[in-house]
């Protein structure tokens, strides 16, 4: 009898091409599924919460998928693990409903922006912590991340999809920034998100920071609901974290 799985899958992205399968390069979402299909002894087709860009980390993506051999949810994440790169896990896994779909029944995603500021970034942290030598004001970069939260056409700070959109309307439900010490954090979720959103959005902030751009910026590029220009900068890769997927009986408020 046929079971369908709800898995949540972290990965170190440096070196992968995202999550989505491409035939030039080797993404995450192939690993898993190889992983699958040797458990399976059939092929397993793995449907993702949503794509992340090459060099983009996960700690809570989502995948649903079905198995034609039903195996207990613990003992698959053991099974998936052995067959996965040390930089692929399954943190867990449960059985799903018939109707459970990782990307349809979403409700929001977070995502969180790492970055270093400091005249040296230590190595280890590099793969995961964008750096940024020039001091930032905290206080402008939260001020006008202020003016992203709400319901807007976000075309300003996303990149072309190359493939047709319905909309580029967005509902950003909070975006907060954190420092400690060296470290910002920029924390954002939101109903979802388009082709480099959060990356543009960062890179946006970044620049009022160092005030290169003022805090209001961020409200007339919204308003004004243009293309994206050189104007608003894309945030390293290696920066961003897909770091939780929220479903029905999730809490979404920050």
């Amino acid at each position: 009898m046929k079971r369908k799985y709800k898995a949540t899958i972290a990965y170190d992205g440096t070196g992968y091409s995202g999550w989505q399968f491409q035939t030039n390069a080797v993404g995450i979402q192939q690993l898993v599924e190889d992983a699958l299909a040797q458990i399976d002894g059939a092929p397993v087709r793995v449907f993702g919460s949503s794509r992340t860009d090459a060099g983009v980390h996960s700690r809570g993506f989502v995948g649903h998928f079905t198995l034609n051999v039903p195996i207990p949810p613990r003992n698959l994440v053991r099974a998936v693990n052995a067959r996965l790169p040390d930089a692929v896990r399954f943190m867990r896994a449960s059985y799903a409903a018939a109707d459970f779909d990782a990307r349809l029944s979403a409700k929001g995603k977070e995502y969180r922006y790492q970055l270093y500021q400091a005249d040296i970034c230590p190595p280890h942290l590099a793969p995961y912590w964008a750096f940024c030598h020039r001091p930032l004001d905290l206080g402008a970069m939260r001020e006008a991340a202020a003016h992203f939260v709400g319901r807007h056409d976000f075309v300003s700070f996303a990149a072309n999809p190359n493939r047709e959109l319905e909309s580029t309307v967005r509902n950003v439900f909070s975006f907060d920034v954190r420092k400690t010490g060296h470290r910002y954090v920029f924390i954002v979720r939101g109903d979802g998100f388009l082709y480099k959103q959060v990356r543009s959005m960062v890179g946006f902030l970044v620049s009022v920071g160092k005030g290169v751009e003022r805090p209001g910026a961020v409200k007339e590029l919204l308003d004004a609901a243009k293309p994206r220009t050189a104007r608003v900068e894309t945030a390293p890769s290696r920066g961003l974290f897909l770091w939780k997927v929220f479903y029905r009986n999730d809490t979404i408020a920050s």
